[in-house]
Parts: structure tokens; C-alpha cells; sequence
């Protein structure tokens, strides 16, 4: 690989830019993997690039190096090595490589490999920008060596050119000790960035609001979100899912309503992570009257379809745990007239132990005549409804399913 070039690009470059742009890491991290240390190297020169090269693995390197990390820590320092004797061999003069390299000596808390792709930059004659150091400091932090990051800050500020601190330095600093657990120091360098000139801008409100959540400071985490509607940004789903775990863990349901009215009242985004986390926190107090609430609001809505199947479902799930038969069935049907199914299996065999609960056979017949369209009973529900009726002694329903048994996969 040393030394060839192809349409103009150096073979490093062209790794890295295969790298960067692919998204599986699973064939390329089982061959490291399973490799010898001996052979780590080797097998990178030899497997990961010509005709039979990476750019036909369809891998990411983020992915990859944190895979081979949580494996064997040795294995991604000889990656990252590796990765360096290229870059010095071939003299590149690319900063993003060396950018991304030091990201990557972050992500598995390598400082001394980053300090090292740093003092190759220098010493092919590129000179430091202010992206490249913050790269170098939240390696740093993420490493836990505050002194060397206050260091590199320091370097920043008595800059006079294009190494000056950004509004970036700023965050990776709050980041950094809220994830260290520092409170003061946090909402310190988010008064020093204030101070300094900068104004907070979405994505230092996204930074502080999860430091507070992290810490438990909920009131603070409450001011910076109102500061922030002050200051007339839109919420991102990451600031509006931390606030709602905050309201989780306090147990405030007149707040969470209060929040949730809001985020639909401004049309915002409702995704994945917080449906899952509001149902969960909601099923797990048995909060009926509080889902009842959110699957009516979300009538009507452009939710996502798989964010209101959530909801449904979650009602659904506690109304069969607390064998409220009569709401679940209300529940079923409202959920299926307004063309949501269910989304598991196993939200299928909670209704299903609900009706058995009750002996109410004849009700759970027409549930799976009236689900049979929507839902495709897997072979688990089979065998517990054959379990159901044994012990109920309907033997020819047993007889029945068993035959049906026999074609699912």
C-alpha cells in the first residue's frame, strides 16, 4: 500500500475516505478480532485494501476501532499506529486524517497515540487550527486528564491567529465535566463562555441541560430550557428527551403533562427514545389515566406511526397486567380502527394470559379472529395458547392449534 497512488490519491486517503463513508463494521472487526497481534498490521496492508479492499467490506472505522477496542484494547493501539506510520510514510497533508485520527485516539482514550498524530501534523508542516486542538481536548477530557485539556485551552487563549477558542471549546469543557461529575465546574465554563463574548447557541443548551440531567441538578436543567425558549431555539429531540427523563425521575406527572401539551401544541418531534422512555416510566407506576391522556392527544397527530404504536400498545400492556379485560378490549379496538397494530408478539401473549387469567375463552376467541388480519401469531403465542386451553380442558382447540403448530416457523 506504501507509496501507491490511484487517480490522484494516495492510498491513505483513499482508506480514510473509504472509512469514513461506510457503515458496517461486522466482517472487518471478526478478521482483527480473530487475528493474532502479530498479524494486525499485516492484515491491514493486506485484507482491508487492493482488489479485495475495504471499500468491498462496507465498514466504519468509528465502528470498527470501538469494536476491536471492547475485544482488546492492544488490537486498536496497533490500528491507530498502524493508521500513524501510514500518514508519516506518505507525508499527507490532509488536516481532516489527522482530524479524524485524533477523534478516533478519543473515542477508545488513547492521548498519547492523538499527542503523537499532533506532533506528526506539526512536524510535516501543517500548522494547528482551532478544530484540530479542540479535537486534542476533548480527547483529553474524555480521558480524564483535565490538566493537559486546560492546558491546550490556555495555548488557545494566548493565541493571536486562527488557534483562538471557539464556542465548541467552550462545550467540550461543560461536556466534559458533567460527564466527570462536577457540577460547579460545569455551570463554570458555561458562565465563562458567556463571559467571554459567546452567546449559547442550540447546541450549548443541548450540552448543559444533559450535564444537569446527568447530575441530578433538575432545576438548573429547567432554567437553561426556559432560557433557551427565551431565546426562541427549537428544542432538538436530544434536549427534549433529557428533559423528559429529568421529569421521569422526579415523578412529576403535572409537569410531564405540561411538557408533553407543549411539545404538541409546537408540533415538535416525538421520537423513539421518548416514547419509549414515557411509556416505560408510565407502565412501570401502572399510570392508566396518564396514557389514557397522551393516546387521546396524539389523535389525529403527524406522529410518526411507530411512536403512537408505541403509546398503544403500552396502554394496551397495562390494561392486561391489572386485568382490566373490559378496557383492554376498548383499548384493542380503538388501537386497530385507527389502523395501528400491535408491535410485538409479546404484547399479544399479555392479552392473551389476560383472557386466560379470566376464562374467558370465548372473548379470547374473538380477539384472535379479530387480530388475525393485523397480526401474524408467531410460534411462542401458538405454544402458550396450547397450554391455555389444556389446562382449561379444551382439548379440541388444543387438537386444533397443534395442527396449525406444525406449519409455523
Amino acid at each position: 500500500m506504501v507509496g501507491v497512488r490511484v487517480n490522484g490519491l494516495s492510498s491513505a486517503k483513499r482508506l480514510y475516505q473509504t472509512i469514513l463513508y461506510q457503515s458496517s463494521r461486522t466482517i472487518a472487526s471478526n478478521i482483527l478480532i480473530q487475528e493474532p497481534v502479530s498479524r494486525i498490521k499485516t492484515n491491514l496492508d493486506s485484507e482491508m485494501v487492493g482488489k479485495s479492499g475495504i471499500e468491498n467490506l462496507d465498514l466504519s472505522w468509528d465502528s470498527l476501532l470501538t469494536s476491536i477496542y471492547s475485544s482488546s484494547p492492544h488490537k486498536a493501539q496497533l490500528v491507530l499506529e498502524w493508521g500513524l506510520q501510514k500518514l508519516q510514510k506518505e507525508n499527507e497533508k490532509n488536516h481532516d486524517i489527522y482530524l479524524e485520527l485524533i477523534h478516533l485516539c478519543g473515542k477508545i482514550q488513547n492521548t498519547q497515540t492523538a499527542m503523537r498524530v499532533f506532533t506528526l501534523m506539526e512536524n510535516q508542516g501543517l500548522k494547528p487550527t482551532s478544530i484540530i486542538l479542540n479535537a486534542l481536548i476533548s480527547a483529553h477530557l474524555s480521558s480524564g486528564n483535565v490538566i493537559t485539556a486546560l492546558s491546550i485551552f490556555q495555548l488557545m487563549q494566548n493565541s493571536e491567529d486562527y488557534k483562538q477558542p471557539t464556542s465548541h471549546t467552550y462545550n467540550l469543557f461543560i461536556s466534559g465535566f458533567a460527564n466527570m461529575g462536577n457540577s460547579k465546574a460545569m455551570v463554570a465554563w458555561y458562565e465563562a463562555k458567556m463571559a467571554s463574548g459567546f452567546s449559547a447557541d442550540l447546541d450549548t443548551y443541548e450540552t448543559i441541560i444533559l450535564g444537569c440531567i446527568k447530575l441530578k441538578r433538575f432545576e438548573d436543567a429547567d432554567r437553561f430550557y426556559r432560557d433557551m425558549l427565551v431565546a426562541e431555539f427549537k428544542p432538538n429531540t436530544s434536549i427534549l428527551h433529557n428533559m423528559l427523563v429529568g421529569l421521569c425521575e422526579r415523578k412529576d406527572l403535572v409537569k410531564i403533562r405540561g411538557f408533553m401539551q407543549s411539545i404538541l401544541d409546537h408540533k415538535w418531534e416525538i421520537n423513539m427514545c421518548m416514547a419509549d422512555k414515557l411509556v416505560g416510566f408510565y407502565c412501570e407506576l401502572e399510570l392508566v389515566k396518564e396514557l389514557e391522556w397522551v393516546v387521546e392527544k396524539i389523535r389525529n397527530t403527524n406522529l410518526d406511526f411507530d411512536v403512537v404504536s408505541q403509546f398503544h400498545n403500552g396502554l394496551i400492556r397495562v390494561y392486561a397486567k391489572l386485568d382490566r379485560l373490559d378496557d383492554l378490549e376498548y383499548c384493542i379496538g380503538r388501537m386497530l380502527k385507527e389502523g395501528v397494530s400491535f408491535r410485538s408478539h409479546k404484547d399479544v401473549e399479555m392479552v392473551v394470559c389476560c383472557y386466560f387469567r379470566g376464562d374467558a375463552y370465548d372473548r379470547l376467541e374473538v380477539f384472535l379472529e379479530f387480530i388475525k388480519d393485523s397480526h401474524k401469531l408467531a410460534r411462542s403465542t401458538y405454544e402458550l395458547l396450547v397450554a391455555g386451553y389444556r389446562r382449561g380442558g379444551l382439548y379440541e382447540k388444543v387438537d386444533f392449534l397443534i395442527k396449525d403448530l406444525d406449519n409455523v416457523c
